[in-house]
């Protein structure tokens, strides 16, 4: 049975290199279900899913993942999250046609921003040019600029699935250039087409026969948005009651929808003023001098 919805790392014995590979079918479904955009555009938020999903699984952490691109072209907007447990979402914004297949002629004049957003820590950002054929070149930019690690990236997408191949050096071996130049020459013959139709093992066994790999488990991913109606009411009490009161003179109700997942919340009156008043109960009574 070939492999949907998981992502596998791999590692080279005794040499300088890791690996992952990741296949997203249901979830790059019920990702893009919500999103709305030329067959191009979609192309990218896949790319860019498989991709933020591999990248989360290079560091440690808990908490998710964040890489949001923005241009001045007719491709706005591309964001994909992933947290730690492998839980994926993503957005597009765009004009109905975008010409072009670079990121310069999709996106325009634009950056790509990398997020690490830890549980309980302070958030860690990167930040490159949107240059280069595709996001796997620009990523490898990040990677290079920013980690100084050579890292080589593959990302497909289609209407039916999202893949993807990363090798990163380990510069922890003594002979990992020679490592590295040797593995990549492999990888290089790698087609669109293996990805998308073999197994990790089976696309292992075809690049690099050779080679002494191991390949850890399986790890399950899936579509699952953190949007919540305690998440909203944080986003509303930082309004303050003078914003929210005047929101509704003009309606009764406040209408939050998440552009993420396409669920749609409603606070009315006396949703509003139970949220004020638990934080300022949570604030205590004022103190009079």
């Amino acid at each position: 049975m070939i492999e949907q919805d998981v992502l596998r790392r791999f590692l080279f014995e005794d040499m300088g290199v890791r690996g992952e590979w990741v296949k997203l079918r249901d979830s790059w479904q019920a990702a893009k279900a919500h999103q709305q955009g030329p067959q191009n555009v979609m192309q990218q938020l896949g790319q860019a899913l498989a991709a933020v999903t591999m990248l989360s699984a290079t560091v440690k952490f808990r908490g998710s993942m964040i890489m949001q691109a923005q241009g001045d072209g007719d491709l706005k907007t591309l964001v994909a999250q992933c947290t730690h447990d492998r839980k994926i979402r993503g957005l597009v914004r765009s004009a109905d046609r975008v010409s072009g297949s670079t990121l310069e002629q999709m996106f325009g004049h634009g950056r790509l921003v990398l997020t690490i957003e830890p549980e309980n820590a302070e958030p860690y950002q990167g930040i490159v040019p949107l240059q280069g054929a595709g996001l796997a070149n620009a990523l490898e930019t990040y990677f290079t600029q920013s980690e100084q690690l050579r890292t080589r990236l593959w990302l497909f997408a289609n209407e039916m699935q999202a893949v993807g191949l990363l090798l990163q050096e380990l510069p922890a071996q003594q002979s990992y250039r020679s490592d590295w130049d040797h593995i990549e020459m492999l990888a290089n013959t790698v087609t669109e087409q293996e990805l998308m139709t073999l197994d990790c093992g089976q696309m292992l066994h075809r690049l690099f026969h050779e080679e002494k790999v191991r390949l850890f488990d399986s790890e399950p991913v899936e579509f699952k948005c953190a949007c919540s109606r305690e998440r909203l009411e944080r986003t509303l009490l930082a309004l303050g009651r003078a914003e929210l009161e005047s929101i509704l003179k003009e309606r009764d109700v406040i209408e939050v929808g998440c552009e993420f997942c396409g669920a749609h919340y409603h606070f009315d009156k006396v949703d509003v003023e139970g949220i004020l008043s638990q934080e300022k109960a949570a604030n205590g009574p004022e103190t009079r001098h």
